[in-house]
């Protein structure tokens, strides 16, 4: 019954979220990050745009719109509301501001939902146009797919109840309950530092049943990517927060095609203006940065 409460929970979120920048313009946002009220910006849709070479920008231009691969369970980065079936957050807005530089507003995108072992597949085989969903670039990926970006550096993390003093990084977690997802990265890391004792580690399928034993207090912390974490913080501000300086470099980069480069460069230089114009801050504040916790963009590595 609780995480039924947690999870309409996160949808009223992701919902205010979205209420509050719909309607949002170049000029909006607070130039704060620390979880004041911050509208979306607008993204305004180049013309007679070209990408001379792009095999992929030649198949989005002849059927008229694009296909984006996308998360649909993280809030704050990408989350898809089941009763409107509309779609929110970080990397959503990432999504739309690439589109929108490619010459296709909103109207044209489909959101094509693809879980994380799916991605490679996804992009090499063209049933999407690009990535957009806390997609690590790595350089085992790097032999199978192409990455713009990165747009955001994230990095292993603590997500703790607000009230908790004693947590405050990765060395103070010694005696405490740490919980993960069932064979991901983090929790392995959890185990290889010895970050707690072993018998103080616990594993679910999902990270909402990690942070709803957070809240009824069976577990302490709650550790992966800290842009995952910033979701749940934004959406429960009253309750959680996260701690520490980051203990992993996770940067998340646009997947595409491994062999479209003319596209990536492309990518890459609307990445690069978002950065330079500030839209990527404004994006980041109505945002991930809801939950209080500051973030300045990474720089384009351009792969």
């Amino acid at each position: 019954m609780r995480i039924r409460t947690f999870a309409a929970g996160l949808l009223v979120g992701a919902l205010t979220l979205t209420a509050c920048g719909k309607t949002g313009s170049p000029t909006g946002g607070t130039g704060d990050n620390g979880g004041s009220a911050a509208t979306l910006p607008t993204y305004p849709v180049a013309q007679n745009v070209d990408v001379a070479g792009s095999a992929t920008y030649a198949k989005i231009k002849s059927k008229g719109g694009l296909t984006l691969g996308v998360k649909d369970d993280q809030p704050g980065l990408g989350q898809k509301d089941p009763t409107t079936g509309k779609y929110a957050g970080f990397d959503i807005e990432v999504a739309k501001l690439v589109a929108a530089g490619l010459g296709y507003d909103e109207s044209k995108i489909t959101y094509k939902t693809v879980d994380s072992g799916a991605r490679e597949a996804a992009i090499s085989n063209g049933d999407v146009d690009y990535y957009v969903g806390t997609y690590t670039i790595t350089d085992k990926r790097k032999g199978q797919v192409s990455f713009a970006g990165p747009y955001f550096q994230a990095g292993q993390s603590l997500l703790v109840r607000k009230d908790e003093t004693a947590i405050t990084g990765k060395d103070t977690l010694k005696g405490k309950k740490v919980c993960s997802v069932t064979g991901s990265t983090p929790i392995q890391r959890v185990r290889d530092q010895s970050l707690t004792e072993p018998g103080n580690i616990v594993e679910f399928q999902k990270y909402s049943q990690c942070v709803e034993k957070l809240l009824s207090k069976d577990v302490d912390a709650v550790t992966t990517d800290d842009a995952i974490l910033k979701g749940f913080a934004s959406q429960d501000k009253d309750n959680l927060k996260v701690v520490g300086q980051p203990f992993s470099a996770e940067p998340y980069g646009i997947g595409l095609n491994h062999d479209d480069s003319a596209l990536r460069n492309k990518i890459d230089d609307l990445l690069q203006a978002a950065i330079d114009n500030g839209t990527w801050q404004k994006i980041y504040n109505a945002t991930l940065g809801q939950s209080g916790s500051p973030a300045s963009p990474p720089a384009i590595q351009r792969y």
